[in-house]
């Protein structure tokens, strides 16, 4: 896992072989954050990432200035490979982990997040219910973005609050907003 961009760019970080999670690609990780820099301030941002895996999402956010990053992991061999590179970063003042279930983390959190990331197992049975459980909750600030990573196979374009959507090869990005954003900026 290599961070892509900001403070911590280039520094690596090889999670054991045995590592189950799907990384988002270095290409699709690269071109989301070239989008989201030109349209949003990072600093003073509060961010979660849901289904955090290696935690690149998660690093690459705090790489990039954020003021309060929350990751969410299920699996706890992923988990303690994320606590082991926040040490490493030396940003536990600014990245909290936790090794939780996601679903009852939206459930139970009374903490609000100006952008929420989530890339759940393509294959997640109940992944096309996300972006109602997200959006329904109060931990998308009004003015927030949720950004769901998902496959092909999913289609979310006749969501009320979905934006748009960007594609790099088998990584799609649905972004879902209560403000109408213009995607040609």
């Amino acid at each position: 896992m290599r961070i892509i961009g900001g403070e911590f760019k280039s520094r690596i970080f090889k999670p054991a072989k045995n590592f189950k999670a799907r990384p988002t690609t270095d290409f699709a990780r690269e071109n989301l954050f070239n989008i989201l820099i030109n349209r949003y301030e990072f600093e003073n941002k509060k961010v979660l990432d849901l289904f955090s895996g290696t935690g690149s999402i998660t690093f690459e956010f705090a790489s990039r200035g954020c003021a309060n990053v929350t990751c969410v992991e299920l699996d706890r061999f992923h988990y303690q490979f994320i606590c082991s590179v926040i040490e490493k970063l030396g940003i536990k003042d600014r990245v909290r982990a936790f090794n939780a279930d996601v679903f009852k983390f939206i459930g139970r959190s009374m903490d609000n997040y100006n952008m929420i990331f989530a890339d759940p197992p393509y294959e997640l049975p109940r992944i096309a219910e996300l972006p109602d459980l997200i959006l329904n909750s109060n931990l998308l600030h009004p003015e927030g973005l949720l950004i769901l990573e998902h496959g092909k196979t999913n289609d979310f374009s006749g969501h009320p609050l979905f934006r748009e959507l960007r594609k790099y090869g088998s990584v799609h990005f649905s972004f879902f907003s209560r403000l109408v954003v213009d995607s040609h900026e």
